[in-house]
């Protein structure tokens, strides 16, 4: 069944909410066998919140996550922080980079993006600046997995470097960073590209809503016969996606996933198998606020194509004030997957899991 493009209107939300607003609850069955480990991985914090995790395999084969914590979202002296793996747990959080300007005043960060390209250093991608539509791109790297960094470099002018989710390499050794934009136009998907292993970037062209769809946010999946997939969190209900067939270079007009999505940050990878998985709240969002709904339960679910997606596992299910969100997942060069998460906006979640063990649909 192709992927329907179902929003169209006025009848958007009420379309949406009556095809997704049933959300199961996890049971213990052979899919939660699925779970490895759970850990926190910032289990003592001198700041009250935490969010918006990122986590990758460094070179030298430790894990590394970063978020952005302090008093709240916006506060201007929310802070980068990053810990590492050393193989028997999670090592002390450090502070990785600040908001802080040559002028001396201070700016909130937000949205730490870490990238480990084969052959280089590890990349650590964040946004600076007062809100998500005057905030700017900014980087830098590790030589050491994470233990050192380099001083911030500003993107160029207009580059917001990848937003939320992780840059992928194209067939051509190309860079991608999946973008977005908050502009007076709405949300709009766009995609950043490196041809030179960082040193420049070009933005692309703003992917084409389709039917009404305000996207943002999105993760960059790989098929078999060569096209990309983005995927996307949305205000309209429901996830939806954009595909490319020349790399990259081009994307189709979005359109909508039959999952359903309450306005939260998602994340996605190919497995070594050629499945995709996604990281994803499995709840409608509510008609009579649109674009707002719960951040539980946070799911998994599997597709073969990109457009039939089955719920297979529910990694959280309690309701929590402020959710579990902005899941990030990796797979390593062991085979597992790994997923760090928000719990209730105070602590960083990580959990991994054996992709073979996920199979059944919920």
């Amino acid at each position: 069944m192709p992927v329907r493009q179902f929003f169209a209107g006025t009848s958007v939300i009420a379309t949406i909410a009556m095809m997704l607003s049933a959300v199961a609850v996890a049971q213990d069955n052979a899919p939660q066998g699925a779970v490895l480990l759970r850990a926190t991985i910032n289990a003592e914090t001198p700041y009250p919140q935490s969010h918006a995790s990122t986590i990758a395999e460094a070179s030298n084969g430790e894990l590394v996550a970063a978020w952005f914590g302090g008093l709240h979202e916006k506060h201007p002296e929310v802070a980068i922080y990053v810990a590492r793996h050393d193989g028997e747990s999670w090592q002390p959080a450090v502070k990785a980079a600040d908001g802080r300007q040559p002028d001396g005043s201070w700016q909130p960060t937000w949205n730490p993006v870490l990238f480990q390209p084969d052959g280089g250093p590890l990349h650590l991608f964040y946004k600076v600046g007062p809100n998500p539509r005057e905030w700017w791109g900014v980087v830098k790297t590790s030589d050491d997995g994470g233990e050192t960094w380099s001083e911030a470099r500003r993107l160029p002018d207009g580059m917001l470097g990848p937003i939320k989710n992780k840059p992928v390499i194209s067939g051509m050794g190309a860079w991608i960073a999946p973008s977005s934009t908050e502009g007076p136009e709405g949300w709009r998907l766009r995609f950043e590209r490196s041809e030179d292993q960082g040193a420049t970037w070009t933005a692309g062209p703003s992917v084409d809503p389709g039917p009404g769809i305000d996207a943002i946010q999105p993760s960059i999946l790989f098929h078999a016969d060569g096209r990309l997939q983005a995927v996307a969190r949305t205000r309209q209900g429901a996830l939806a996606a954009s595909w490319s067939s020349d790399r990259g270079k081009t994307w189709s007009p979005m359109s909508a996933i039959e999952l359903p999505n309450p306005n939260a940050g998602t994340d996605a990878v190919t497995l070594a198998d050629g499945r995709q998985l996604l990281v994803y709240n499995h709840a409608a969002h509510n008609p009579a606020t649109p674009g707002k709904g719960p951040r539980y339960p946070l799911s998994i679910a599997l597709s073969d194509d990109g457009v039939r997606w089955r719920r297979v596992l529910d990694i959280e299910d309690e309701p929590v004030r402020e959710g579990y969100g902005y899941p990030a997942v990796i797979q390593t060069s062991d085979g597992r997957v790994h997923i760090t998460y928000t719990w209730a906006r105070q602590k960083i979640r990580h959990v991994v899991l054996d992709p073979a063990r996920l199979d059944q649909a919920l």
